[in-house]
């Protein structure tokens, strides 16, 4: 890739969805600065529940056609947050959704969740060294909740930036690159205990039940979270880019609910705990920007093309 923007954000994902929930606004706002978004899906979410009735012959144990159908709605929620570049860790269909923890179907061939980290983390490695982003975004450990594949996309990630940064690691796959600030998703309890009281207090019955809180993945204690970005101007951007993903999300205003029917508030200012890299925020402040405090890491189009 010649000619990258200055600023460049990668973010991995396990599923389709997870990217539009978590940090929609954030995409949107970065994209719309002109600043590179690529996104890294590494699944079709092929065991997903369904929502619509109408496209319940999709599941995995009828048609099994639900990947490729979450792949069109994947490119349209990009078009909604204004994304270009967004891509499936080693192509379409190199790894499958593994279901949830304990299923079966996590040690089906292909399963992520089976996959080799380091093989996985080749491929990314190889995105990486093209992009050269500045700032990469993905999950905790746990991966928010403790979804197999989140759990492994966090592995994979993680040891994709450590790969990439190797000089001696795939020498023929493009220069070395070290990614400057690595961010964990998060959301603060006391901002999800503010939106869930909103959904109680202005649509109680906007969906058959309410979520708890617990049920929000990467929920945790306020003084983790190191950068807020402010996404209330890409609101609009990221309801629309969870809409498109129809199979898996139901919105209603300013609440939605997955295929459990359980309502949750969209969190329009997303939140990170900074992980790998310095803060770029004065002590006892949070950062407002991802890139904030890499002025002098930015690379030029001249630079880029080498």
């Amino acid at each position: 890739m010649t000619d990258l923007p200055a600023r460049r954000l990668l973010l991995v994902h396990a599923h389709p969805d997870d990217e539009s929930i978590n940090n929609g606004a954030t995409m949107a706002r970065y994209a719309a600065d002109g600043a590179l978004v690529t996104l890294v899906t590494c699944t079709l979410g092929e065991e997903g529940e369904i929502i619509p009735p109408a496209l319940a012959h999709l599941a995995a144990d009828r048609d099994d056609a639900l990947g490729p159908y979450r792949r069109g709605e994947l490119a349209a929620a990009m078009k909604e947050l204004g994304v270009t570049d967004h891509r499936l860790l080693g192509g379409a269909g190199r790894y499958r959704d593994s279901g949830m923890m304990g299923a079966e179907q996590n040690h089906r061939p292909g399963a992520f969740w089976s996959a080799d980290v380091d093989e996985a983390a080749g491929y990314l490695v190889e995105v990486i060294r093209e992009v050269r982003p500045q700032v990469l975004v993905t999950y905790d450990p746990e991966g928010g909740y403790g979804h197999p594949d989140h759990i492994q996309a966090h592995r994979v990630a993680t040891r994709a930036a450590e790969l990439a940064a190797d000089p001696a690691y795939r020498t023929g796959s493009g220069a070395a690159h070290t990614i400057a600030k690595i961010y964990w998703n998060r959301v603060p309890r006391p901002v999800a205990e503010e939106g869930f009281a909103r959904l109680r207090a202005t649509a109680p019955d906007a969906f058959p039940g309410i979520a708890a809180i617990d049920d929000v993945p990467g929920v945790v204690d306020d003084t983790l979270i190191t950068t807020e970005i402010d996404g209330t101007g890409h609101g609009e951007a990221k309801a629309a880019a969870m809409r498109a993903h129809a199979t898996q999300i139901a919105i209603d205003g300013s609440f939605f609910a997955l295929s459990n029917d359980l309502g949750q508030p969209v969190l329009t200012t997303e939140y990170y705990e900074l992980v790998n890299g310095a803060s770029g925020a004065a002590d006892g402040t949070r950062e407002r920007d991802l890139f904030a405090g890499l002025h002098g890491l930015f690379e030029g189009p001249a630079e880029a093309r080498r």
